[in-house]
């Protein structure tokens, strides 16, 4: 059985991997039947499995000129990690945003089976250049 700090540990090293662009240690994270979702996205709007989760991430990702994070509280238990965080977008036209999230991941066995964000789309959508939007409505599917 995984241990609280073992989950807090290996979301600690999620993180690490997304920012740093490592998809392939990013998407060893996460179960076969792993999903994922944003809270300010329509309710059925949803990525399921390793390569739906990978693209759809890199779908908003791809685009931007850097993306970091600021790490505040963490709390883990036996199978799940809740991690308040900001995020720092920046894109190659200049535009910045630093949004804020709450992630919550659920674990089985030290792997990812369920991640759901919750954040502000008024922030997003008062940052984003118009370019931006137009890229992710063509989708990744």
């Amino acid at each position: 059985m995984t241990t609280a700090a073992q989950n807090r540990t290996s979301i600690n090293q999620f993180w690490d991997d997304m920012y740093a662009g490592d998809w392939e240690a990013f998407v060893a994270h996460f179960t076969d039947d792993a999903t994922y979702t944003d809270a300010a996205t329509p309710e059925d709007e949803f990525a399921s499995g390793k390569t739906e989760i990978l693209a759809r991430l890199r779908l908003a990702l791809d685009p931007l000129e850097s993306i970091s994070d600021e790490r505040g509280l963490m709390v883990a238990d036996v199978d799940t990690v809740v991690t308040e965080h900001i995020e720092l977008w920046t894109w190659s036209t200049g535009e910045q945003m630093r949004l804020p999230f709450v992630s919550i991941h659920q674990l089985r066995d030290g792997k990812i089976f369920r991640w759901s964000d919750y954040w502000d789309m008024q922030t997003l959508v008062n940052a984003a250049p118009q370019a931006w939007f137009e890229h992710v409505m063509v989708g990744y599917k």
